[in-house]
């Protein structure tokens, strides 16, 4: 009896721990939500926390860190100033020295002056060497292009978050194939191809925008298409807009570091 008594309790007791993790999960970030609309194709919510946490991959020492740019390429950031970038609150506010650029919390997002086609980007970015919070809450901000596609910047170094928010991922649609972060404060290295969305003349989408993603040289994302426009919690159609844009950096209250930019055109065959 007195095992039959235990056994129920402990069904119980687990019935309501689910049921806690299923209430956390519906407004709680750090394990993800279960109110979230569908991405399109796919069998899992927007920053669905049930959804698979991606392998580890311990990657290289360094890969592109610190490579020049190429004869052609636009040199955005060189370490010195912001002069090829303008603040969505106004001025580019963010501090400059030591060869990096940090967020400055409430100085809000940048974004490139000039905008860009189809293109190769890098740059370097390093997350917080002093762990604060959580989930979204560590090292957070991301590269958000057209300020419509987002490559998320997060730190991922055994910090668990949904997995279509951790670093890397085509934020709030696809996980990165691996999770290939490197330690708190370390200099990671972005290597991101994107190919713009296309309509025709009547207004058909007959393209739709995809992106090449490697961090610290393992290959995160292979010309993989956007769904839509990125939205937090959220799914949103295309809405054509044109084929260049500018290259957004976002603050997310993070005092994230970045280095070492330069953006160059794909081009095309003859």
């Amino acid at each position: 009896m007195l095992s039959t008594i235990t056994n129920r309790s402990i069904l119980f007791a687990a019935g309501l721990a689910l049921a806690s993790v299923g209430a956390i999960a519906a407004d709680h970030p750090t394990v993800g939500y279960t109110d979230t609309p569908f991405i399109p194709g796919q069998k899992w919510r927007v920053h669905d926390g049930t959804r698979p946490q991606r392998r580890v991959v311990t990657p290289g020492k360094t890969f592109s860190h610190l490579a020049p740019p190429p004869s052609d390429a636009t040199v955005l950031f060189d370490g010195h100033d912001l002069s090829k970038w303008k603040g969505t609150k106004g001025e580019a506010g963010w501090k400059v020295e030591k060869g990096y650029m940090e967020v400055a919390d409430g100085a809000g997002s940048i974004r490139t002056k000039e905008e860009f086609g189809d293109f190769q980007l890098h740059l370097e970015f390093a997350t917080p060497s002093v762990v604060k919070g959580d989930s979204q809450g560590r090292g957070n901000s991301g590269v958000i292009i057209y300020g419509i596609y987002e490559v998320q910047v997060l730190d991922s170094y055994n910090n668990p978050t949904y997995p279509d928010g951790q670093v890397g991922a085509m934020y709030g649609q696809f996980p990165p194939l691996v999770n290939a972060a490197k330690a708190p404060g370390e200099w990671q290295s972005y290597d991101i191809i994107f190919e713009s969305a296309q309509w025709d003349k009547e207004g058909k989408l007959t393209k739709k925008a995809n992106v090449t993603v490697i961090l610290n040289g393992v290959l995160l994302h292979n010309r993989k298409e956007f769904t839509g426009p990125v939205k937090h919690r959220d799914v949103a159609p295309y809405v054509q807009h044109a084929p260049k844009g500018p290259i957004e950096l976002q603050d997310h209250h993070n005092p994230t570091r970045f280095r070492n930019i330069w953006i160059r055109s794909v081009g095309e065959y003859d």
